[in-house]
């Protein structure tokens, strides 16, 4: 069983479609949330999980766009939120409502949450990953913090796949992961997007400057 495993996708079409042609045949995607905010794709972005059935978790930014709060984001953020909301079509509206804060798949073996399993919104960056985290799957993935990598202990495998969208790991590219089940081994990716199509889109919409700045400094 491999896995293909995205996060953070934060409304980026350019770095997700590069993610989806780059990535190599897997058995399932799935995806550890925040698929909206930031970035000016949410419609597409969203139809493009839905249609494809993804097994996904919903991220703090997906839950503000729903439940009509920017709780405390800051003006860039909100920003976001802000143009998802009104960007959004009622079905996908619907679909980004009804996805879980945490979710099992592969008969247990996975489960997904977006920034602990315990505390959803909670930065748990791979520092701070332990065993302690794993409640018997096999594989943990968590995201929220768009900083890629993965611990592999005896009892299983936390892994933060890193952004699609808005990475901030020092290095700009779309990242995603892909994790063998039978092998218990982690492949972390990395690739190339047409930053600038996202840079002059952000502009072109009216959302912060920064939004489109720090997607070349990966931060």
């Amino acid at each position: 069983m491999r896995l293909g495993v995205i996060s953070d996708v934060h409304g980026n079409l350019p770095a997700l479609d590069a993610v989806l042609e780059s990535m190599p045949p897997v058995d399932r995607l799935v995806c550890a949330g925040d698929v909206v905010g930031y970035n000016p794709w949410p419609e597409e972005c969203v139809s493009e999980l839905a249609d494809r059935d993804v097994p996904t978790v919903s991220g703090n930014h997906d839950r503000a766009v729903t439940s009509g709060t920017g709780f405390r984001f800051n003006s860039m953020a909100a920003a976001g939120v802000d143009y998802a909301r009104d960007a959004l079509s009622p079905a996908s509206m619907e679909w980004l409502s009804s996805l879980p804060k945490t979710r099992h798949v592969v008969d247990g073996r996975v489960k997904l949450a977006h920034g602990h399993p315990d505390h959803p919104d909670r930065y748990t960056y791979p520092d701070d990953f332990s065993p302690s985290l794993l409640d018997g799957e096999d594989l943990l993935v968590l995201g929220h913090t768009h900083v890629q990598g993965h611990r592999i202990y005896d009892d299983g495998i936390v892994l933060n796949p890193g952004s699609v969208g808005q990475p901030r790991d020092g290095d700009p590219r779309a990242a995603y992961a892909v994790a063998d089940l039978d092998a218990m081994e982690i492949e972390a990716e990395r690739v190339n997007y047409d930053i600038d199509r996202v840079a002059e889109r952000v502009r072109e919409v009216g959302l912060p400057e920064r939004l489109a700045s720090r997607l070349y400094e990966g931060k």
